[in-house]
């Protein structure tokens, strides 16, 4: 599942998200998201989180969507 609706992701949920420095190469960086960002119900390039290592970026995929 993609990250562009704010219903979807929620704290705990794992995630890849892309950094800042990663847009034009778009590398993936894992971690569980600690709070969201963006307060819009929708955004086109995945919504801003930051993780609970400290990094923020938007969600590029939902990993921890098995259940």
């Amino acid at each position: 599942m993609n990250g562009q609706n704010r219903k979807d992701i929620y704290p705990g949920l794992e995630v890849d998200i892309i950094l800042k420095k990663d847009q034009r190469s778009g590398t993936l960086t894992r971690g569980i998201v600690k709070n969201l960002l963006t307060s819009a119900a929708y955004h086109s390039r995945g919504i801003k989180v930051r993780l609970e290592d400290g990094q923020i970026g938007r969600v590029a995929y939902i990993v921890g969507d098995e259940d």
